[in-house]
């Protein structure tokens, strides 16, 4: 078996975000001949002791790292994120940054391999417009562009029984123009759940398979705002991630993109805002006009902040407001679930994540043999025997 380079193993531990005392336990190990589980763990990787092939498997599984990594003659280069969109606030959580890093690297590897499924199939074709525009060609123009290539209409929008409708309309537009949507918010357990403020999406650009994610942990009404604002980033041809701020003017470009998509300055500036009135009146307003648009109200709130119906003050009163209400909702919401004998088809819960593009792609590819089934697992994130599962669940089963 060759030898394993110790300083991998420090590595590996701290890019997991892990300390040496979390670490130890999470490998379950345990003072042995006097010799503590800390201790034992820092002879690794210091090289005073070699790992065993289970210990290894327990730190792959652990450290979110593929098994092969910990024979590397030298510490990998980090994974390339792209552009960092964000203002990370002091005291973020830092085991969410490797959670992240994990979950780009296997979005990456997806990608590459829908990448050379269509050009094995010659159907590589570049997307005009990944890349087309520049922040100095304006807000207007990205928009434009935005609405001339998704066939998504504003009224029919509004008009579904539900933001996820509404969403699920929107994302169809989006996957029909060639860019894979996927809703992922952890590493495919809730103990690996990644926090807003990590990130509420990201875009990898490329002219062929441009990919969006989107944090599922966030609010559902937020959903088609995250959507349209890293379609932004598409359309920029830039990769990278977004938090929750908007303090970076690339970020309040691609909001104000998204904003005027979804709720243009016209209707907004007839929304008015007596900014005297009880916060608890102007809440509900904002929040009775956000469920009439399918909108979130913390979206509403930004907006009239944006053209100025509205101060920063109040809009970040208003935000923390608004945030508290849906933690609040969700925490209740969580709580009826668990009360539930059963929840929904795990398989339907997976197609959902994945969206239509994918799992159409996945489908077509197998059925003209273009896809092996171990391939089509790794596609979609499950094992070779779920793939025909999955398909059928979201509706792209086609034949056996």
């Amino acid at each position: 078996m060759p030898k394993v380079n110790p300083d991998i193993l420090s590595w590996a531990r701290r890019t997991a975000g892990l300390t040496p005392e979390e670490a130890a336990e999470k490998l379950k190990l345990r003072p042995a001949r006097g010799v503590s589980a800390v201790d034992r763990l820092e002879a690794l990787e210091v090289g005073d002791d070699m790992p065993t092939r289970p210990m290894l498997e327990k730190m792959a599984k652990q450290y979110r790292r593929p098994l092969l990594t910990f024979y590397l003659s030298a510490e990998p280069r980090r994974g390339d994120r792209g552009q960092d969109f964000r203002s990370l606030p002091e005291g973020h959580v830092a085991s969410d940054e490797a959670i992240l890093d994990a979950l780009i690297r296997d979005i990456r590897a997806r990608q590459s391999m829908v990448r050379a499924v269509l050009e094995d199939e010659e159907e590589a074709a570049p997307l005009s417009f990944v890349g087309s525009k520049e922040m100095a060609d304006g807000v207007p123009s990205v928009l434009s562009s935005i609405r001339e290539t998704l066939p998504v209409d504003l009224l029919e929008f509004r008009s579904q029984p539900s933001s996820l409708k509404a969403f699920g309309l929107l994302r169809g537009g989006v996957e029909a123009a060639g860019v894979f949507v996927l809703l992922r918010g952890n590493l495919g357990s809730y103990h690996t759940a990644i926090g807003l403020q990590a990130f509420r999406g990201f875009a990898l650009a490329d002219p062929v398979a441009p990919f969006v994610v989107i944090n599922d942990q966030d609010s559902q009404t937020a959903w088609s705002f995250t959507l349209l604002h890293e379609l932004s980033h598409v359309w920029l041809g830039q990769t990278g991630v977004s938090g929750e701020g908007a303090d970076l003017a690339i970020e309040r470009f691609c909001n104000d993109v998204a904003g005027e998509f979804l709720l243009p300055t016209k209707d907004i500036k007839e929304f008015l805002i007596d900014e005297d009135a009880d916060m608890e009146v102007i809440e509900h307003e904002i929040t009775e006009f956000a469920r009439e648009r399918n909108l979130s109200s913390s979206m509403v709130a930004y907006r009239l902040y944006r053209v100025g119906a509205i101060d920063q003050g109040m809009w970040r009163r208003l935000s923390n407001a608004f945030r508290n209400k849906w933690l609040e909702e969700r925490r209740k919401q969580r709580e009826r679930t668990r009360d539930e004998e059963a929840g929904p088809d795990p398989n339907v819960v997976r197609a959902h994540r994945l969206g239509d593009g994918l799992l159409e792609l996945v489908g077509r590819m197998m059925n003209a043999g273009a896809l092996t089934t171990s391939k089509a697992g790794m596609l979609l994130g499950v094992k070779g025997k779920q793939v025909q599962a999955v398909l059928d669940a979201g509706g792209h089963g086609g034949t056996r």
